[in-house]
C-alpha cells in the first residue's frame, strides 16, 4: 500500500496548548481537512515508542468518533506502529482504555472524546493522548505535542480500506496489525477482581432493593448493562439510555443535578428507589443517589476512605489518599483520623498519577465527580457505583444511613459549586487576575462576619518528581474552617466557566441536616460580593449549581 505525505501549515493547537483534557474543539474544526491529522502526527513525531509498538484507540462514541478511528489508523500504520488495538464499533470509555494499555503493556493509547460535553454534528470532539501507565500524559508530554504542532510541515498517511469496526477480530492496514475486541471485557475481569459480585448479586436477588443507573446515551451504557444486569443480576431496564448514540440522545452526557434531573425525580417522592447512579459521556465521572439523599463527590472520596475495609479489592487497607485542592476536606478529616497520608494536588488526573505509581496513595478523587483508585489511571465512573454497591451490600444500610453514621464520626464539610458557563473569557480572566493581586493583603481581614486566615494562588510541588505547578486556583480560608475557591475552567470549548467552591466544616451532629445551599448562604453572598461577580459577568446566578 501506498504511503503519502502530505504537506500542512496550521496548528490544532492555534490558541490553546493541550492540558489532561487534550484538545477539544467543535466537531467542524476537527472536520477540517489535515486538522486531526496535524494532531496525531504530532503525537507520534514526539513519541518514538510507538514505533514498532502497541497503540490502544477508542472513543465514547460521539459524533465524527468512527471516521476519526479510520483517519488514526492509516496514520498510525504510515508512522510504523506495529499493532493499533481498538475497541469494537471505535468505543472504549477512557477507564476501560486505560485498562486495556496497561493489561496489553501498550506503548500509549489515543482516546476520542470532549468528555462531558455535548455531542452531535454542532457539538464537540476531543482527543487525547495517554502514557504507557494508561494515565493522561503529563506536563512535559503535552508540551512536546504543543511544540512540535508549531513546527510540523508533514504528515503520513496511507491508503487502505477501512477496518470492519463491528466485528471483533484480526484485520490490517498497511503492514500494521489491528486487533478490533470487545471494549468490555477486559474492564469487566478486572472490576470481578476488586469487588464482590458474588455479594451484590444477593443484593439485587433480595427482592428488597431497587436500582436505577441512568448512561446517558453515552460510552457506560454497555459497561453498565453487561456488569449489572447481566453479571451482577440486576432487573432487566435497570441500566436507563444504555444505547450510546453520537448526539447522546440530544442530552447534556454530564452526571449532576441539572442534567440528570429525571433520574433525580426517581429518588424523591412517595415510592423512591433506593440507590441510582450516573455516568458521563467518556465514562469518567459518576454521581451517587440514595433515597432523598444526593452524595457530593467530596464526600463519596471520605466515604470510600473511611470504608475500604469492607471492598473486597481494598480490604487489606489503602496506602494512602489524594485529592484536588478544590474538592473539599473531608477526606483529610478520615485520614488525619485513620492515620492515613493525604495530599492536595491541582485539577487533573495526571497528579494523581504520580502519587498512584509511587505506591503513596491508593484512592483518589476530584469533585468534578470524579473517583478512583491505583485499578487503571483515571478517574472511573462504573468503579465508583459498583464501590457503593459492594459498601451497601456488606454493610447493609441504606445510603442516608452510611452518610449520618459518617458525619457522626467525622463531622460535616457543606460543599457545593456554582458554575458560571460561556463567561466572556477577557472578563473572566481579569475576574481571577484581580482576586490574585487581592490575596497578598486579606489575611487577617475581618468581612462580613468572616476573619480571613489566609489567601494565596495554590501551588503544588510533585513529591514524588519535584515538578512544580503554579496558578491552580485563588484559595481563601476563614477561621472558621470555612473555605472558597475561584477557578476557571479549560473544559468547554467556547467562552469560559468560572467555577466558585464553598466548604463549611459542621462538627455538632445536631446541626448536620440544614439544606446546604441555606447553610452555605453567608458564605455564597461573601463569594460573590469578594469576586464581583454579577458586576463583572453580568450573571446575577450561577448556570450550575452541585
Amino acid at each position: 500500500l501506498a504511503m503519502s505525505v502530505t504537506t500542512v501549515s496550521t496548528s490544532p493547537f492555534e490558541g490553546q496548548r493541550p492540558g489532561t483534557s487534550g484538545l477539544r474543539k467543535k466537531v467542524a474544526v476537527f472536520q477540517t481537512p489535515g486538522y486531526l491529522e496535524n494532531f496525531v502526527q504530532a503525537v507520534f513525531d514526539t513519541q518514538p515508542a510507538l514505533r514498532g509498538g502497541t497503540l490502544v484507540l477508542g472513543g465514547d462514541g460521539r459524533f465524527y468518533n468512527r471516521e476519526a478511528v479510520q483517519v488514526i489508523l492509516r496514520l498510525a500504520a504510515a508512522n510504523g506502529v506495529a499493532r493499533t488495538v481498538v475497541g469494537q464499533h471505535g468505543w472504549l470509555s477512557t477507564p476501560a482504555a486505560s485498562c486495556v494499555i496497561r493489561k496489553r503493556r501498550a506503548q500509549g493509547g489515543l482516546i476520542l472524546s470532549a468528555s462531558h460535553n455535548p455531542g452531535g454534528p454542532d457539538g464537540d470532539f476531543g482527543i487525547k493522548f495517554n502514557v504507557p501507565n494508561g494515565g493522561p500524559a503529563p506536563e512535559a508530554v503535552t508540551e512536546a505535542i504543543y511544540d512540535r504542532t508549531r513546527s510540523i510541515e508533514r504528515y503520513l498517511t496511507v491508503e487502505a480500506a477501512a477496518v470492519d469496526l463491528d466485528r471483533c477480530g484480526a484485520a490490517s492496514v498497511g503492514g500494521m496489525a489491528v486487533e478490533v475486541i470487545d471494549p468490555v471485557a477486559d474492564y469487566a475481569a478486572l472490576m470481578q477482581e476488586l469487588f464482590d459480585f458474588e455479594r451484590i448479586h444477593q443484593l439485587f436477588n433480595s427482592g428488597l432493593f431497587t436500582m436505577r443507573f441512568d448512561a446517558m446515551h453515552a460510552i457506560t451504557g454497555p459497561y453498565a448493562t453487561q456488569i449489572l444486569e447481566r453479571m451482577l443480576g440486576a432487573e432487566p431496564g435497570t441500566v436507563l439510555n444504555g444505547t450510546p448514540e453520537p448526539d447522546f440522545g440530544g442530552g447534556h452526557p454530564d452526571p449532576n443535578l441539572v442534567h440528570a434531573a429525571a433520574l433525580v425525580e426517581m429518588t424523591r417522592g412517595a415510592h423512591p428507589i433506593d440507590f441510582a447512579a450516573a455516568s458521563d459521556g467518556d465514562g469518567d465521572r459518576n454521581m451517587i443517589l440514595g433515597r432523598h439523599c444526593f452524595v457530593t463527590p467530596s464526600d463519596s472520596l471520605a466515604v470510600m476512605v473511611a470504608n475500604a475495609h469492607h471492598v473486597k479489592g481494598y480490604h487489606r487497607g489503602i496506602a494512602g489518599v489524594a485529592r484536588s485542592m478544590p474538592t473539599s476536606r473531608a477526606a483529610d478529616r478520615v485520614a488525619e483520623i485513620l492515620g492515613l497520608p493525604c495530599y492536595e494536588t491541582p485539577t487533573g488526573w495526571k497528579f494523581f498519577g504520580n502519587l498512584l505509581d509511587a505506591g503513596r496513595i491508593t484512592l483518589c478523587g476530584e469533585e468534578s465527580f470524579g473517583t478512583g483508585s491505583d485499578h487503571v489511571r483515571e478517574k472511573d465512573g462504573l468503579w465508583a457505583v459498583l464501590f457503593w454497591l459492594n459498601l451497601l451490600a456488606a454493610r447493609r444500610q441504606s445510603v442516608r444511613e452510611i452518610l449520618d453514621e459518617h458525619w457522626r464520626r467525622f463531622g460535616r464539610h457543606y460543599y457545593t459549586r456554582h458554575d458560571y458557563e460561556g463567561v466572556d473569557a477577557t472578563a473572566a480572566q481579569a475576574l481571577v487576575d484581580r482576586l490574585r493581586a487581592m490575596t497578598t493583603g486579606l489575611a487577617g481581614q475581618a468581612i462580613d462576619g468572616f476573619t480571613v486566615a489566609y489567601a494565596d494562588d495554590f501551588a503544588y510541588t510533585d513529591p514524588v518528581d519535584g515538578s512544580r505547578s503554579e496558578r491552580q486556583g485563588i484559595r481563601i480560608g476563614f477561621g472558621d474552617g470555612s473555605r472558597i475557591v475561584y477557578r476557571l475552567s479549560g473544559t468547554g470549548t467556547e467562552g469560559a466557566t468560572l467555577r466558585v467552591y464553598l466548604e463549611r466544616y459542621e462538627p455538632d451532629a445536631q446541626k448536620q441536616h440544614q439544606d446546604t445551599q441555606e447553610a452555605m448562604a453567608p458564605l455564597i453572598r461573601l463569594a460573590d460580593g469578594l469576586a464581583e461577580i454579577t458586576a463583572r459577568t453580568g450573571r446575577a446566578a450561577p448556570d450550575v449549581i452541585t
